[in-house]
Formats: C-alpha cells, sequence, structure tokens
C-alpha cells in the first residue's frame, strides 16, 4: 500500500487542500507535500491522527506490517546472497548479541509490530528513546548482515 497516494486520495476526496490537513494535523504544509509525494513518510503517530481526521481505518493508510518491513529493508545489503534460512541464523546471532533492552524493543517492534509509543509505555522510556534505540540497533543489524556476508564469501 502506498502511503503517499493513500493521504493524497483522501485529502482530494475530502476536498481539502494541503494546507487545511496541514493546519489540522499541527504540522506544515511542507511536510504534507512531502509525505504525499513520498520524499517523508509519516510516523504510526502521525499516520494515526490522519486516519482520525479523515475517519477511516489506519489499515486504509498503510499496513502496519508494512511500516516495520520498511525500516528494516534498510539493514539489508543490496546485494544480499544470504538465503532466508541463513538470514535467519544471523539475525538470531545478532539478537543474542544485544542488551537486553536493545533485543527486547527490536522484538517488539519488528516481531510483534508494537507502535513505538507502545513500545516506550511498556518499559518507561521517552517515545524519542525508543526510536533512537530502534536506529542505533537497525544500523548495527545492517553491519553485521554485511560481515556475515563477508564472512560467507571469504568461506566460499
Amino acid at each position: 500500500m502506498n502511503i503517499a497516494k493513500a493521504i493524497t486520495d483522501l485529502r482530494i476526496k475530502l476536498g481539502i487542500s494541503q494546507q487545511e490537513l496541514a493546519d489540522a494535523l499541527f504540522v506544515s504544509r511542507d511536510l504534507v507535500s512531502k509525505w504525499e509525494t513520498g520524499v517523508r513518510r509519516p510516523n504510526w503517530q502521525m499516520i494515526e491522527k490522519t486516519a482520525s481526521y479523515f475517519c477511516v481505518p489506519v489499515s486504509s493508510i498503510v499496513d502496519k506490517n508494512e511500516l516495520a518491513y520498511v525500516e528494516l529493508e534498510e539493514c539489508l545489503p543490496k546485494d544480499s546472497d544470504l538465503s532466508a534460512p541463513e538470514l535467519a541464523a544471523v539475525l538470531n546471532s545478532f539478537l543474542y548479541d544485544l542488551t537486553q533492552t536493545e533485543a527486547d524493543v527490536f522484538i517488539r517492534r519488528y516481531y510483534f509490530f508494537d507502535s513505538t509509543a507502545d513500545i516506550a509505555a511498556s518499559y518507561h522510556l521517552k517515545e524519542n528513546h525508543v526510536r533512537s534505540t530502534l536506529s542505533r540497533t537497525r544500523k548495527k543489524l545492517k553491519k553485521f548482515i554485511k560481515e556475515a556476508q563477508d564472512e560467507q564469501i571469504k568461506n566460499v
């Protein structure tokens, strides 16, 4: 599902301008424009606010799982030739090396597809802290996968 197209279609169907939508969501018109062109992607909380504004279910804007997959997609090298079982083994090894909190946050987000707000509430953290943790963990995962792939190539 294309978030940009969904927001644009809902806005046009309601007959409002980008500025009117921006005002209703307390964001800039420029940000709404970036969402609609796909330059930026709204976070989960903003998607929920947008769906509420349009009186539609969140699933009409985005599949919750899709957001998590998009976030994780950046971790995989473009030329990765790891098979699914190999990738699963690398991921398990990676999770084992994380701190307990990092692993819990990662699993809650990418296995259970919890929002960053829900994770923050569960662990008594600020949502920005959860987002930062996830960002750093994805960077570590990307490096870990690249190293595993390089090791695999070396052993062939």
